[in-house]
Parts: C-alpha cells; structure tokens; sequence
C-alpha cells in the first residue's frame, strides 16, 4: 500500500509540475507580447504628436483646405483614442480591431493630405515641413518595425496556447487568444508618402 501511496503521490508531484511549468510560460509568452505592443505604443504615440505640427505648418500655405486639415486632426484624436484603449489590453480582439480600424483611417487621410500638399510649392519648399516630415517617415519605419515583433510575439503565444498539452493549462486558467496587429488594405501597408 505504501508504494502505491508513493506512486500516487510522484503522479500528483509531476502534475503540481507540468501545471507551474506551463503556466508560467503562457505567463512569460503573454508578457513578451505586451510588452512588444508597448513599443508600438511608444511610436504610435510619437507619430500622434507630429501630426498636429504638421497640420499647423501646413495651416499657413493650405488656408482653403480647412476640411482636410480638420479631418487630419479628427482622425488622429479617434486613432488616439483607440490606441489608449488597446494599450490597456494588448491582444484584446475588440480593442486591437479598433485600433486596425482607425489607424487605417488616419493613414488614408494623411495620404489625402500629402496629396493635396503637392499642390502648395511653398508648403513644399518649406524647412520645417521637410523636417517633420522625415521625422514621420522615420516614425512610420519603427512602426512598421514594432508591429512586426508585436505579431512575432502573439504567434508564438498563439501558438503555445493552442499546443498540447499547453492548451489544457491555457483553458484552464483563461488565456484567451491574442489579437494580431494587421493591415487590412494595400495602401495602408505602404507609410503615408511624405516626400517633397
């Protein structure tokens, strides 16, 4: 009887572990891919205050395109906020196609704005417009390269929790599937154009 008591109890020693071992790497994968979605926010942030710069430089040479200017500035406040809104739950699915949603919006009305920019050689021409402009397009390049290791770190945590034996961890402490940062649309996947 004892040695079934001992079996008994390295079964239950060896289950105590495979619960703590994988629970603590879905833990670590989780924390990997929020902690990649704080660098997006980081960049999204930083393209978020260059904007308005570039709306009040532009304001001075586009006085009769008030409407884009105002859309400019409205899409950026609804990509803010759903960037605020997804920065508080990294992975959430509602909360990351918020964010898809609106930065699509933003960057197809900055590509509307750039487009009409053309219009306005001494917009063009003008040092402080060349200036915030590459500092967007740089912005714009590390965002691009923060969602890549942002949707790196939810696959691999994706696929950890969908793995057996994981899974069984994963389920039975909720964690819930993470949501990739995709574009939808070929012109988003471009950077707004920003060249003069």
């Amino acid at each position: 009887m004892t040695a079934f008591v001992l079996v008994v109890l390295a079964l239950l020693a060896l289950l105590v572990v495979f619960l703590v071992v994988n629970y603590n790497r879905l833990v670590q994968m989780r924390e990997r891919y929020k902690n990649a979605f704080a660098q997006i926010d980081v960049q999204l942030k930083r393209r978020y205050d260059l904007i308005p710069n570039l709306v009040e430089t532009a304001k001075g040479y586009m006085k009769h395109e008030r409407e884009t200017l105002e859309a400019v500035i409205q899409a950026r406040n609804q990509a803010r906020q759903a960037e605020q809104k997804a920065a508080s739950a990294p992975g959430d699915p509602q909360a990351m196609k918020g964010l898809m949603a609106a930065e699509q919006t933003l960057t197809g009305t900055m590509g509307r704005f750039f487009a009409l920019s053309e219009n306005y050689p001494d917009l063009k021409a003008s040092e402080n417009m060349r200036s915030l402009q590459e500092e967007l397009s740089s912005t714009e390049n590390r965002i691009a390269f923060a969602r890549q290791a942002y949707n790196d770190a939810v696959m691999r945590y994706n696929t950890l929790r969908a793995t057996v034996p994981t899974n069984i961890v994963a389920n039975a402490f909720n964690f819930g599937r993470a949501e990739l940062f995709e574009i939808d649309s070929e012109e988003e996947r471009q950077a707004p154009r920003v060249s003069f």
